[in-house]
């Protein structure tokens, strides 16, 4: 097992409601996330995925539960500059997690003001260094997001993400409003950058079939808790429980029909 990026015990957030009776979108979540690896959280929509990726990026607070980074215990309300550097998230709508008024140059330039005493000359620099990874030309630093693809905006998203050389991203569903083909390609430029940097993933899905090709490990949830969890391969193909079944039987068969002469 590689060492550990990212340990999470008993997470749990509740919210109120008008009618007195308390919600529990997220009850009880623990997971492991080591160097280097991508754990993929799948579970169709409510299953609450999503508020543990924003409850481990800090986004939300949490109402119970332990979290560390690095060894270092988090806190569950509010968080110092470094520790917010250190996990960084990719949104799943690349064009509107933009902000349209800013250029390339300066949206990626962003967090490297925020985190980084740079001098002008040298976020140029690095600017130019973080569209090379994620394979823009250096032109497009004088873009705006409108004059952008939805998987060049994604690649934006991606630079700036890695902008702040976290140890984790969460990727929340970040090649769904995409088509297969940019899919396919956002998910080798993820797998790329995975190996060149050693970047840990909490990889976000609805669907299975995203999750198998980048995974290495799979949780599975289901209304606020872990029903299975599990190597990649054990999951796919040795499925324990009836809706990791039943999500694994919802992957698109294609039928090859068959030609004669």
């Amino acid at each position: 097992m590689s060492e550990p990026v990212l340990e999470v015990e008993g997470l749990r957030k509740v919210y109120p409601t008008r009618s007195g009776k308390d919600f529990t979108a997220v009850d009880g979540v623990s997971l492991f996330l080591g160097k280097g690896e991508t754990l993929g959280i799948v579970g169709e929509s409510g299953s609450g995925k999503t508020t543990v990726a924003k409850m481990i990026a800090g986004m939300i607070p949490t109402t119970e539960g332990q979290m560390r980074l690095n060894g270092k215990t988090l806190d569950r309300a509010s968080r110092p500059r470094e520790d917010k550097r250190n996990v960084q998230y990719i949104f799943q709508d690349p064009v509107s997690s933009l902000n349209p008024r800013l250029k390339v140059r300066d949206l990626i330039a962003e967090p490297l003001k925020l985190y980084f005493k740079l001098s002008g000359k040298d976020i140029d620099t690095r600017v130019d260094q973080l569209l090379n990874d994620v394979g823009l030309p250096l032109e497009y630093r004088s873009r705006y997001p409108k004059e952008l693809s939805g998987g060049q905006c994604q690649r934006v998203g991606i630079a700036r993400a890695l902008a702040a050389e976290p140890s984790i991203i969460v990727c929340d569903e970040p090649t769904s409003a995409l088509d297969m083909t940019i899919q396919s390609q956002i998910l080798e430029l993820l797998k790329a950058l995975q190996r060149s940097k050693g970047v840990s993933y909490l990889f976000i899905a609805h669907g299975l079939e995203v999750i198998y090709s980048i995974s290495h490990r799979v949780m599975v949830m289901k209304e606020g808790v872990v029903v299975e969890e599990g190597e990649t391969a054990d999951i796919f193909h040795r499925p324990q429980h009836m809706y990791t079944q039943s999500l694994i039987g919802a992957i698109p068969k294609i039928d090859i029909p068959q030609f004669t002469d």
